[in-house]
C-alpha cells in the first residue's frame, strides 16, 4: 500500500458519549433505623469522548473505518450516598494538527498541538444527584432524586494539518519530491508530469551535530488554489502548521523567477494573510545546467529582500549550504 492511500488527513465520525446514572432516592434502614433520612448517593457521570495528542501518529487513517465512537454510560447512585462509577472515558490518539470541527456548522470546537494533550470532543451527560441533596427542614425525607444527564449525539470532522518546520512552496514539477528525497530517507512518488504528489510526505533531515528538523513535500499548488481551485484548500491547509517556507522555483522556468516567486506569494496571501509573516526562503532548482555567466545574470532579477539560493537536487549542488540557510530560518 503506498503512503498515498496510508496517509488520511480528514475524517467525519459519530461520536456518542454517555448517559449520565440516575440518582439514588434510598432512604437509610438498617436494624435500628426504620425510618432513616436520605441517603441516595449521584449518578456517576457518562464517558467523554475525548481526543489526545500523539506525535507517534502523522495520519487519520486509524479512525477512518471507525464511524461509530460511543462512550459507555454512568451507572446509578447508591444507598449510603454512593457516588456510581462514571463510564469510562473513550480516547482517541489523533496527530500533532489535528483540528475538530462541528460537522454540521463547521465551527472549529478545538486544535491539538501538543503531545499528550487532552480536549473533550463530546462531552458526557452529567450524573443526577441523589435524594439527600434535596433533604430541607421541612421535607426531611425527599423520595426523589435527580435521573442523569442525557450523553449527546453529534458528527464530528476531525482533519489535519500536517507540523513541518519546512513546507516545499512550488507549482507542480518544481522539483520539490526530488529534493525531499535527497534530503531525507522519505520515499515520495517522483514523476514528470503535475499532481505526482497528492499528500504531504514527510521526512526528517539531518543536520550537523546529530540535528535534524522535518521537511514536508506539499503538494504542487496552481494559480487559483486560494479559491478551491485545482486540489486547492485541502493542500494549502497543510502550509498553514509550518515555520519555514521554502518557495522552489525551477531555473527552466517559462516565466521570469521574480514572476512566479510572486504567483505563489499572491495564493498564500489570497488564503492565509497570516502566512506571509513566516520567514520565506527561495530556492531555485534545476540550477546545474546553468554556468557561473547565466546564474549571475538571474540573480540581477531575482526579487529583493528574501535570502536565495541555486540548487541542484539531482547534482547535490549548494545543499548543504541550503540546510544552513533552513536551519537558521527555523531558528531565527
Amino acid at each position: 500500500m503506498s503512503q498515498g492511500s496510508n496517509f488520511v488527513d480528514y475524517v467525519k465520525i459519530c461520536c456518542r458519549s454517555g448517559k449520565g446514572g440516575s440518582g439514588s432516592a434510598h432512604l437509610h434502614r438498617d436494624i435500628r433505623t426504620s425510618t432513616g433520612g436520605p441517603d441516595g448517593g449521584d449518578g456517576g457521570r457518562g464517558g467523554h469522548i475525548i481526543l489526545r495528542g500523539n506525535s507517534q501518529f502523522w495520519t487519520l487513517l486509524h479512525l477512518k473505518y471507525r464511524k461509530h465512537i460511543i462512550a459507555p454510560d454512568g451507572l446509578p447512585g447508591s444507598s449510603g450516598t454512593s457516588t456510581g462509577k462514571s463510564g469510562k472515558d473513550e480516547i482517541l490518539d489523533v496527530p500533532l494538527g489535528t483540528i475538530a470541527k462541528d460537522a454540521e456548522t463547521g465551527e472549529v470546537i478545538f486544535e491539538i498541538t501538543q503531545d499528550g494533550e487532552t480536549k473533550i470532543l463530546t462531552a458526557g451527560g452529567r450524573g443526577g444527584l441523589g435524594n439527600w441533596h434535596f433533604k430541607t427542614p421541612t421535607l426531611q425525607t425527599p423520595r426523589f432524586a435527580q435521573p442523569g444527564e442525557a450523553g449527546k449525539e453529534e458528527w464530528m470532522v476531525l482533519e489535519l494539518k500536517v507540523l513541518a518546520d519546512v513546507g516545499l512552496v512550488g507549482f507542480p514539477n518544481a522539483g520539490k519530491s526530488t529534493l525531499l528525497s535527497v534530503l531525507s530517507a522519505a520515499k515520495p512518488e517522483i514523476a514528470d508530469y503535475p499532481f505526482t504528489t497528492l499528500v504531504p510526505n514527510l521526512g526528517i533531515v539531518s543536520y550537523r551535530d546529530s540535528k535534524s528538523f522535518v521537511m514536508a513535500d506539499i503538494p504542487g499548488i496552481i494559480e487559483g488554489a486560494s479559491k478551491g481551485k485545482g486540489l486547492g484548500f485541502r493542500f494549502l491547509r497543510h502550509i498553514e502548521r509550518n515555520s519555514v517556507l521554502l518557495f522552489m522555483v525551477p531555473a527552466d522556468t517559462e516565466r521570469s523567477i521574480q514572476q512566479e516567486y510572486e504567483i505563489l506569494k499572491a495564493e498564500l496571501q489570497d488564503y492565509n494573510s497570516e502566512l506571509m509573516q513566516k520567514p520565506h526562503l527561495l530556492a531555485i532548482t534545476k540550477s546545474d545546467m546553468l554556468d557561473e555567466e547565466l546564474v549571475a545574470e538571474m540573480k540581477k532579477e531575482l526579487p529583493a529582500n528574501i535570502p536565495a539560493i541555486f540548487i541542484s537536487s539531482v547534482a547535490q549542488k549548494n545543499l548543504v549550504e541550503l540546510k544552513d540557510m533552513l536551519w537558521t530560518a527555523i531558528n531565527s
